[in-house]
């Protein structure tokens, strides 16, 4: 395939995520000893928990420590990321991030620091989706939709990832699944600077998930899904405006919003569709409860381990659909993969009221 991915940069490539997995391997378990030294703990008693001990939840500075160090070593300069703005991001998502996980952070004060990250990055670092493809009829966004629609959706991908992160390995696995997928479509169309960010993340999150795989030994907290999320949602806006230009021996992608889509359909579905049951429900959607797909699985008697391995292959199912049906618009596969989400739902929804009822019933798919 396109030369092994262009074997002079693969050993590059794979020397990344060496690296960054290393640098975490080593940080975790200095942090680890301190973190039990001073006693620097999750809330066990909190009622989303789902541990009923003590862990630290320190681990999102080891995947800071070693993202920021990698990707400056490693990266290849030229214009295609704007990375002073980018690492200017982390460090204010880090310092919010690490505070909340040693002193809490109200979710008005969240908010407003996401929105001034994400307006760094479309305002100042011009990282914003400037078309549609012609998804619903729509194709060039003049500025200021433009930059609305790129602020919202990185403050969304941000959160999204916040909110998977309830149980032992899920949103680390995500994170790998999703900068992964990102990283080798990079490669695919010769964007190296962006890949080897996305290689950067993968790299820092698989050292974490050797201590985080059931039963975790420490927690990422919001110091690393705020990051992993925000660069995660720095690869999806790059994706989709990088491929919107045709360049000559280049291979082309002409689904990139649906592909985009489908490789972050497992947090933005589960996100979007939690804070429309809030807000109907009279709440702010922003309220915790234990209403995500990953504690609707547990209950029907998965362990975290099974639990974190079926999202993770709905969500690579999700990406494969789109090549297999390459055929169809981008509308239409963004239609599918959406539908497929509902309808994947709807049967965690009714496996539950059937176990809940002790009984398997037909009703038990609509009320």
């Amino acid at each position: 395939m396109l030369e092994l991915l262009h074997s002079s940069h693969l050993i590059y490539n794979i020397l990344i995520v060496v690296f960054s997995a290393l640098i975490t391997l080593l940080c975790i378990p200095s942090i680890l000893h301190v973190a039990r030294s001073r006693h620097l703990y999750d809330d066990v008693g909190h009622f989303r928990k789902q541990h009923d001990h003590g862990i630290p939840r320190l681990g999102g500075v080891a995947i800071f420590v070693s993202f920021t160090i990698t990707t400056l070593l490693f990266s290849i300069i030229d214009k295609a990321l704007p990375l002073s703005y980018v690492l200017i991001s982390c460090i204010i998502l880090f310092a919010m991030g690490l505070k909340d996980d040693l002193s809490g952070v109200n979710s008005s004060t969240k908010f407003l620091i996401q929105f001034v990250v994400a307006l760094i990055l479309v305002l100042l670092g011009d990282i914003r989706i400037t078309s549609m493809y012609g998804v619903f009829g729509i194709t060039l966004l003049p500025y200021l939709p433009s930059a609305a629609l790129s602020v919202l959706l990185i403050m969304l991908i941000v959160n999204s990832f916040n909110l998977i992160d309830g149980i032992d390995g899920l949103a680390a696995t995500t994170g790998i699944i999703v900068n992964g997928a990102f990283a080798f479509l990079f490669m695919y169309i010769r964007q190296y600077e962006l890949a080897a960010v996305s290689l950067a993340m993968v790299g820092a999150v698989i050292g974490f998930l050797k201590f985080n795989i059931t039963p975790a030994k420490i927690f990422m907290g919001d110091t690393g899904a705020l990051l992993i999320g925000l660069i995660s949602a720095v690869m999806v806006v790059k994706f989709i405006e990088v491929t919107k230009i045709e360049h000559k021996n280049i291979p082309a992608i002409s689904h990139a919003p649906a592909l985009a889509i489908a490789i972050l359909i497992g947090p933005v579905f589960d996100t979007l569709r939690v804070f429309v049951l809030r807000i109907v429900s009279g709440k702010s959607p922003f309220e915790a409860d234990r209403n995500h797909v990953h504690h609707r699985i547990l209950r029907l008697g998965l362990n975290h381990l099974q639990t974190t391995l079926c999202l993770s292959i709905i969500n690579l199912l999700s990406i494969g659909m789109v090549f297999m049906f390459d055929g169809l618009s981008n509308s239409l596969l963004i239609v599918f993969i959406l539908f497929i989400s509902i309808i994947t739902n709807w049967i965690i929804t009714f496996s539950l009221r059937s176990k809940e009822r002790e009984r398997v019933a037909l009703r038990n798919f609509f009320a």
